[in-house]
C-alpha cells in the first residue's frame, strides 16, 4: 500500500506539494520522494511490502521515463525472468517490471496485467503523464484539474481538496493518455454465458478462488487476516491456512456487549488452528471515531460508514499492537454471489444486471471502505474474491444458477467447498449477516440514536434541503453528509448514490440499507 501523486504541469511549486501529498502519509510511512519531470512532478509515499530494501523505492526510472505505482503485480517473477533477457533489474519489487512492460507493449500493457493497481507513468518522449487503474478499482485513484487547467492525479480525494475545484474518481479499468480516458478492461459485460453444469461450475469456483488466495499470500512483510465469522472471510482464512501450511494470525471485531459474530469467528479460528485476536469496541469509541472515519473515507454513504466503524477500529488495533503489514479480506463475494436482498430478484436477468451494477460500482463502496480503513493504519489490503480470473468466471456463470432457488444464499460458493471440510458445517451453511450488523446490532442503533439527539425534526427538514444532490433522507444520513461536507466541500458527486437494495423489486422498497429490515432476514445475524 502506497500513496502516489502526479502533476502534469508545474503550476504549484515543489515546496508546496507536501501540503497536499502528506495528507496520505499513512499509506506510505516508510519513505517519501518527489521528483521533477520536464513539465511536472511525480510523488511517492512507500509502504514496503515486496522488495523491502531501499532499492525498491519509487519512482522507478528507465531511459528517462518514470513510474509510481500503488499496486501488487501477481505473477511478476516469471515476467521478470522473461524481461531480464533485455532489461536489468535492481530490486525485488514487483512494480519494477512496469516500465519494461511499457517499453515492450505501450498502452496495451494494462490489459496484460494480473494485478490490482493505480499507477502514473511519465512518458519522456511526449513529456506527458499516463495514468491507469485496475479493472475493479481495488486500488484508489482520483483526478482533477487545477486552477490553471493542468490535470493532477492522486491516491485519495483528500490530496486534491483545495487544489482542484472538482475531484473525480478515476474510472476503474481505464487508462488516461493524451487527454482521453480509454477503457481497456470490462469484467462485467458478458457476451456469452458458460454452459458448465452445476458440479463443473462449483469445481471451477473452488479452484479459481484457491488460486486467487494463493497468489495474494506472496509478501515479504508479515501477513494477517480479517475474520468476521461469515462465509467469505472464513473461506479466505481456511484456504490460506492450508496453502501456507502454518498457523495464521486472524483478527475479529465486535461491540463489547452484543458482538454477534465474534463467537463464529472464534469457532473458525479454533477449527483452522489460527492465532486469533478479538478486538472489542464500545459505543463511545464508535461515536468518538465517527468524524475521523468519515474524513478518511471521503464518503457520505450510510452503509459504507456503518461498516467502516468496526473495520477501522479493528485495523487500528492491529497497527498499534502488531507488526502486520498485509491483511487479506473477504470483500467482493456479495456482489458476485448475491446479498440478502437479491433473493428478491424477479428474474435471472435482473440478478445479473444487479450484480454487474454492484461490481462496476464497488470502488465507491465496499472496496473504498476496505482500502481506507486498512491504509489509514499503514497496512495493505488484499482481496482474493477480486481476483480477475475469478470475477470474470463468476460473472459468466448462467445467472439462473446463481439465483437463490436453494433456500440458501451463495449456494454455489458453499457447495464448491462442501467436500473439502475446510470449515465447520454450521459456518459453511450459516445464513449471511451484514458486517455492520454482525459486529453488534447496538452499533447501528447507537449511531441512529446519536443522530436523533443531534437534530430536531425541524432542523432535519431544514438542513437536509441544502443538498440538491442525493438529499439526506434520515437524520443519520444528514449527520454523515454534514461531516463529509466539512472535509470535502462541494464534492458529493464523487459517490453515485446511497447504497440501497433495488427498490424496484418487490420486498426491497425499504428506507434503511440494513438487511435487518428485509422480510427474509430470518436467523441472519443471530
Amino acid at each position: 500500500m502506497c500513496a502516489i501523486m502526479g502533476f502534469s504541469k508545474k503550476t504549484v511549486s515543489k515546496e508546496d506539494i507536501p501540503a497536499y501529498f502528506d495528507r496520505t502519509l499513512s499509506r506510505g510511512p516508510d519513505m517519501s520522494r518527489i521528483i521533477e519531470t520536464k513539465s511536472g512532478y511525480l510523488c511517492f509515499h512507500r509502504l514496503a511490502i515486496m522488495g523491502l530494501t531501499e532499492a525498491g523505492m519509487q519512482p522507478f526510472e528507465l531511459e528517462g521515463d518514470y513510474v509510481v505505482c500503488n499496486g501488487e503485480i501477481y505473477g511478476f517473477r516469471p515476467l521478470k525472468r522473461q524481461l531480464s533477457e533485455k532489461y536489468e533489474f535492481k530490486s525485488g519489487s514487483d512494480c519494477e517490471i512496469l516500465l519494461p512492460l511499457f517499453h515492450e507493449y505501450g498502452l496495451s500493457m494494462f490489459s496484460r496485467l494480473d494485478a490490482e493497481f493505480a499507477m502514473i507513468i511519465y512518458d519522456s518522449i511526449t513529456d506527458s503523464l499516463i495514468a491507469a487503474r485496475d479493472p475493479i478499482g481495488i486500488r484508489p485513484l482520483f483526478y482533477g484539474y487545477d486552477h490553471d487547467g493542468a490535470i493532477v492525479f492522486a491516491s485519495e480525494a483528500k490530496n486534491l481538496i483545495g487544489l482542484c475545484d472538482e475531484v473525480c474518481p478515476f474510472p476503474p479499468g481505464h487508462y488516461y493518455a493524451f487527454g482521453k480516458f480509454v477503457r481497456y478492461a470490462d469484467l462485467t459485460t458478458v457476451k456469452a454465458y458458460s454452459h458448465d453444469d452445476l458440479e463443473t461450475t462449483c469445481r471451477n469456483i473452488r479452484n479459481k478462488l484457491i488460486a486467487g488466495v494463493d497468489k495474494r499470500l506472496d509478501a515479504d512483510a508479515p501477513l494477517g487476516f480479517l475474520l468476521s465469522g461469515g462465509l467469505d472471510s472464513s473461506l479466505v482464512c481456511a484456504i490460506s491456512s492450508v496453502v501456507l501450511g502454518k498457523k495464521i494470525r486472524t483478527f475479529a471485531v465486535g461491540m463489547d456487549k452484543d458482538a454477534i459474530d465474534l463467537k463464529y469467528a472464534r469457532e473458525v479460528a479454533d477449527f483452522i488452528g489460527a492465532d486469533h485476536t478479538e478486538v472489542y469496541m464500545t459505543r463511545q469509541q464508535v461515536l468518538d471515531s465517527l468524524e475521523e472515519v468519515i474524513a478518511l473515507l471521503g464518503t457520505w454513504d450510510i452503509t459504507t460508514i456503518r461498516a467502516s466503524m468496526g473495520m477501522y477500529l479493528c485495523c487500528k488495533a492491529i497497527h498499534e499492537q502488531t507488526d502486520i503489514r498485509v491483511l487479506l479480506t473477504g470483500e467482493i463475494s456479495d456482489e458476485l454471489f448475491g446479498y440478502k436482498y437479491t433473493d428478491f430478484a424477479p428474474s435471472a436477468a435482473a440478478f445479473q444486471a444487479e450484480s454487474k451494477k454492484r461490481v462496476d460500482e464497488l470502488y465507491m463502496y465496499d472496496v473504498l471502505r476496505a482500502d481506507r480503513c486498512i491504509s489509514a493504519n499503514s497496512i495493505e489490503a488484499r482481496v482474493p474474491f477480486g481476483d480477475l480470473d475469478f470475477v470474470k468466471y463468476v460473472m459468466s456463470i448462467d445467472p439462473a444458477m446463481k439465483l437463490n432457488t436453494y433456500h440458501m444464499g451463495k449456494y454455489l460458493l458453499r457447495h464448491a467447498f462442501e467436500k473439502d471440510h475446510l470449515l465447520p458445517d454450521d459456518i459453511l451453511w450459516r445464513q449471511k449477516a451484514a458486517f455492520s450488523d454482525a459486529v453488534g446490532h447496538s452499533m447501528v442503533d447507537d449511531l441512529k440514536a446519536y443522530a436523533e439527539e443531534t437534530y430536531s425534526d425541524e432542523e432535519f427538514n431544514s438542513l437536509r434541503r441544502k443538498y440538491d444532490y442525493c438529499m439526506p433522507f434520515t437524520k443519520e444520513s444528514l449527520l454523515y453528509r454534514e461531516i463529509f461536507e466539512t472535509y470535502y466541500p462541494g464534492q458529493a458527486t464523487m459517490v453515485k448514490d446511497f447504497w440501497m437494495p433495488n427498490k424496484n423489486w418487490a420486498g426491497c422498497n425499504v428506507s434503511d440499507p440494513s438487511a435487518r429490515v428485509l422480510s427474509n432476514y430470518g436467523e441472519s445475524g443471530v
